[in-house]
């Protein structure tokens, strides 16, 4: 009887709206794979593949040593746009095709040889949870593209610039109210309605704006 491949995936405790898409995504239903959901990497040791999606944390090879392989999926045409939130970034610089990267984790940060690669291509009127429903999708079937091929892989170096992405704080979602709504739409589109919701201030008062779409 062949071993089970033991998979991992890590979700970050304070960022785990990819848990719900995870759940229920055919990535468990593959009898190759005993897979578990984490989201404390001290209880993660001895796997053959960590998974590693949207964790804001920073690991050091102390945890990386511990499994075989780390692997990180990240929203960017790396090595440009390494670090925090790379989606958001790009969708407040008015582009619609993101590029979507399957890549080991090593010590430096994104900076490891690249699996997969492809790229969600938005309408430019998803609103923050359909933008999350198209990353979760595009990042799963990385995810089962890279398993489909798994062990007989081959990455290839990142090469050229490294550009980061500063970390987002709720300051980010506030709106410059002199400006016209159809330049603050793609503001309004990326904020969390529920998290760090776009938000004015007027006459010393906050005020603040959640938007949904009628369909």
């Amino acid at each position: 009887m062949n071993k089970k491949v033991k998979i991992a995936f890590l979700l970050d405790p304070k960022n785990i709206w990819i848990k719900k898409y995870l759940s229920i995504s055919k990535l468990f239903e593959n009898k190759k794979f005993y897979s578990k959901i984490f989201t404390d990497f001290k209880k993660i040791k001895n796997f053959d593949i960590v998974f590693i999606l949207n964790y804001t944390k920073i690991l050091d090879n102390s945890f990386l040593r511990k499994n075989s392989l780390n692997i990180v999926v990240h929203a960017s045409n790396l090595p440009n746009g390494k670090g925090f939130s790379p989606m958001q970034w790009q969708i407040l610089s008015n582009k619609n095709k993101i590029p979507i990267c399957l890549f080991k984790a090593v010590s430096k940060v994104d900076a490891g040889e690249i699996y997969e690669k492809a790229f969600i291509n938005l309408k430019g009127t998803e609103l923050y949870d359909e933008l999350r429903y198209l990353q979760a999708i595009a990042t799963f079937k990385l995810i089962q593209k890279f398993l489909n091929k798994y062990p007989n892989i081959k990455g290839k170096e990142q090469k050229g610039l490294s550009t980061y992405y500063r970390r987002r704080t709720p300051m980010d979602s506030k709106l410059n109210i002199n400006l016209p709504l159809k330049k603050l739409f793609n503001n309004l589109r990326i904020a969390n309605n529920s998290a760090w919701p776009s938000f004015f201030i007027y006459k010393n008062k906050k005020y603040i704006i959640k938007i949904f779409s009628k369909n």
